[in-house]
């Protein structure tokens, strides 16, 4: 079993079973990947609310890769063990750029830009009035499809990619169905924390060093991918106590936009931040939960924000 480095001086940005690999493994070897972060290294920290405009629009997330297991066919299943995930920088991002994200634009109709500190290797600060526990993890890990040509990486798809499941954190293992020979695998986009939904887009967006570890199991046919985590959901804030809002509705993507803007609406009013702070909070902080789902018309969607990411 070796162990393999795999740079970011060479990215791309788009599903493409044409892509040559940059890396061929045996199964049982291990990868350490640099990734860059889903701006393409484009803020900074000194960067400002104008700068998510400048950055033109999304061209897809830098990926690293791709990676040819050997052995791999149709038909199988890609073992990914996730060994470490850390950050690559000192600082993070999120954006709120009108139009994109859970909420319309007219609800936030202007960009906003959060730079994260996160230094310690703890906690991403955004001043001393949040500090949210670092459980860092690649948003974007999948293998090339088996149809012909570019795909977007922006939506998630059953060879995996832009997933965003939180839990994937160092300990979880994820099953990836192989559609086209080698699998070739690439993982990009990591997160320093993140609340399930992401509702603004973006997490705390980082650079990202990510050790994977790659296994096949010959024969095993999944229609998606299937992971298996090494704690409970949310284990770095599940603990303490949670404020939740609900709202119902027979539209859970409608139930989860009210819920969040209930959630906005209570940190602007109990806490001070500005609605754009709030609703950055939420996407690095809240969880979004189906409650209900059985109770027709209506279901119930829940927003919880765990009260630990307030220091003060």
């Amino acid at each position: 079993m070796k162990t393999h480095h795999l740079g970011h001086e060479e990215i791309h940005q788009e599903w493409n079973n044409a892509l040559p690999p940059r890396l061929e493994v045996e199964p049982g070897d291990t990868v350490e990947f640099e990734t860059r972060d889903a701006a393409n290294r484009f803020y900074s920290k000194a960067s400002t609310h104008d700068d998510v405009l400048r950055r033109g629009p999304f061209r897809g997330h830098p990926l690293t890769g791709p990676v040819k297991v050997r052995g791999a066919r149709p038909g199988d299943t890609l073992v990914i063990e996730i060994l470490d995930v850390q950050p690559g920088a000192d600082f993070g991002w999120t954006a709120i750029r009108p139009g994109r994200g859970l909420l319309p634009e007219t609800d936030f109709a202007k960009p906003f830009l959060q730079i994260w500190d996160i230094s310690d290797g703890r906690h991403a600060r955004m001043d001393h009035r949040v500090a949210v526990p670092l459980a860092p993890f690649p948003g974007v890990m999948g293998v090339a499809l088996d149809e012909p040509g570019s795909h977007s990486t922006m939506p998630p798809r059953r060879a995996g990619g832009n997933m965003d499941i939180k839990q994937l954190v160092a300990g979880a293992t994820l099953f990836l169905p192989v559609l086209v020979d080698g699998g070739l695998f690439s993982v990009g986009d990591a997160h320093a924390a993140q609340g399930d939904g992401e509702v603004c887009v973006t997490a705390v967006e980082m650079m990202g060093r990510v050790t994977l570890r790659f296994g096949l199991r010959p024969g095993r046919r999944l229609a998606e991918p299937q992971l298996v985590t090494p704690a409970p959901p949310s284990h770095a804030t599940n603990h303490g106590a949670h404020y939740a809002t609900t709202a119902h509705g027979p539209d859970l993507f409608a139930a989860a936009q009210q819920a969040v803007r209930y959630m906005v609406d209570h940190l602007v009013e109990t806490r001070g931040f500005s609605r754009e702070e709030a609703y950055v909070i939420c996407s690095v902080a809240a969880d979004l939960k189906i409650s209900e789902i059985v109770d027709a018309p209506n279901w119930i969607v829940s927003a919880f924000m765990p009260d630990a990411i307030f220091p003060s």
